[in-house]
């Protein structure tokens, strides 16, 4: 494969074998319990082999399909155990990993971005990449001043391939539902067709990454890379490495997990008033913790432009639902736009909907793990919940979806590393009038 395959037609058979694949499984399954298998071990092995054709599919197609499964899995903690362990460690490898693209393809996309002598700015060039992701690989190398530097290079074909896939994926959405329970899939498709345009350009993702690094730089407890050249399919920035966010999740201690929750929470709450911009795209294989303890943060193709810090009437929405004052907040999202015209919502419903949101910034301390997520998820996801059907007359403003999904991508990676954050106290650094009773 020299590249992304581009044939709409090629990719959407490939898309379509899942949910068909899956039904030929079930299929199977009922025909081996009637003849007297164990329901249980039964149901286990459709799901593993399901969960093993979707991410290779996933995987090997590489843009808008393997940049769903890569937003898939930062929402894992919010399944039920039952359906989420056989995908779990699929969904760990489409953080990270993907076939990488051979070295002619390589080197003629970086000549159509450096020049014909681009091997020239480096001392070395290792041709096998390091990473591989959803829109590009990285290589490392040895920039020209000695420099040891990460090169980002894009798919050939990256802009068709995603394109077409969330095309092909949001038709196929509520075939593919049943079997991701727990997860609205069609909303988080339609949000990564929205951002997709500024991730294809590097030259954007440099612009963002400058300016986190220049705000970062000398920070005790964050890294980012600084950028050492741009180009639109293209980018050199510094090397640096250390311990994958997922590997924390599979095997760190609790106070490695801790760590590094706190880190992430951190980082996310801060960067809004120190930055004017918010890192949009929190799945674990942007995070890495290094041998110092601090939280490094890579890829910063999808950003929020908060230029004046975090929007003030969400934060009022959470003063006002941690004071408990009903009737203010209901105005507040009437005002907003968060409820739909002509709705019948009253106060109460709205507080018994979002009051368990804000339920990690009642104590100093709060415990973040899947069986607390799951919960929210089933609360506002089930049919017979009452906070169904108030969902229902919510309604998010535009301006306000990325930081929806970072708030709730976030979230699904606290409760991953199952870690006890001090999220009051981060927040009331950062936004301090959310406790306070007299702000207005």
């Amino acid at each position: 494969m020299t590249d992304i395959p581009r044939r709409t037609a090629a990719r959407t058979a490939k898309l379509a074998s899942l949910p068909l694949g899956a039904a030929g499984r079930v299929a199977a399954g009922w025909g081996r319990r009637l003849a007297g298998g164990d329901g249980d071990e039964i149901s286990a092995q459709m799901m593993q082999r399901s969960a093993e054709q979707l991410f290779a599919v996933l995987g090997e197609l590489k843009g808008g399909a393997m940049k769903f499964g890569q937003a898939l899995s930062v929402f894992e903690a919010a399944v039920p155990e039952e359906y989420a362990a056989p995908f779990r460690e699929s969904l760990v490898k489409l953080q990270s990993a993907a076939p990488p693209m051979p070295p002619r393809d390589v080197d003629r996309m970086l000549a159509e971005q450096f020049g014909r002598n681009w091997r020239a700015r480096f001392a070395e060039f290792d041709d096998t990449p390091a990473a591989a992701a959803s829109i590009g690989q990285v290589h490392r190398a040895v920039w020209r001043d000695g420099r040891e530097v990460a090169v980002k290079v894009q798919y050939p074909g990256a802009e068709q391939a995603l394109l077409s896939d969330l095309r092909q994926l949001s038709r196929m959405s509520r075939l593919m539902q049943p079997f991701l329970p727990g997860l609205e899939i069609r909303p988080l498709i339609t949000e990564l067709q929205d951002r997709m345009a500024e991730e294809l350009d590097y030259r954007d993702e440099a612009d963002n990454q400058r300016a986190f690094a220049a705000a970062y730089d000398g920070d005790p407890q964050v890294k980012v890379p600084r950028v050492v050249a741009s180009a639109p399919k293209a980018m050199v920035t510094e090397w640096v490495t250390g311990r994958k966010l997922s590997d924390v999740i599979a095997r760190g201690t609790q106070a490695e997990r801790d760590h590094a929750a706190t880190q992430l929470s951190e980082f996310l709450y801060a960067s809004p008033e120190r930055v004017g911009l918010l890192h949009a795209d929190p799945h674990p294989g942007n995070f890495q913790l290094l041998d110092d303890g601090r939280l490094m943060v890579i890829d910063f193709g999808a950003v929020a432009r908060l230029p004046d810090g975090m929007p003030r009437p969400l934060s009022e929405m959470v003063r006002l639902a941690l004071a408990d004052r009903p009737d203010e907040l209901l105005d507040l999202l009437r005002r907003e736009g968060f409820i739909r015209n002509g709705s019948a919502l009253t106060a109460a419903d709205a507080v018994a909907y979002l009051s368990p949101f804000t339920e990690p910034l009642h104590t100093e301390s709060f415990r973040f793990d899947r069986k607390w997520l799951q919960s929210q998820a089933e609360r506002v996801g089930d049919l017979r919940s009452p906070q169904f059907n108030t969902g229902r007359e919510l309604n998010l403003p535009p301006q306000y979806l990325l930081i929806h999904r970072v708030t709730m991508g976030t979230l699904g990676v606290l409760c991953q590393l199952d870690t006890d954050v001090p999220l009051r106290g981060i927040v009331r650094r950062w936004q301090p009038w959310i406790f306070a009773e007299d702000a207005g």
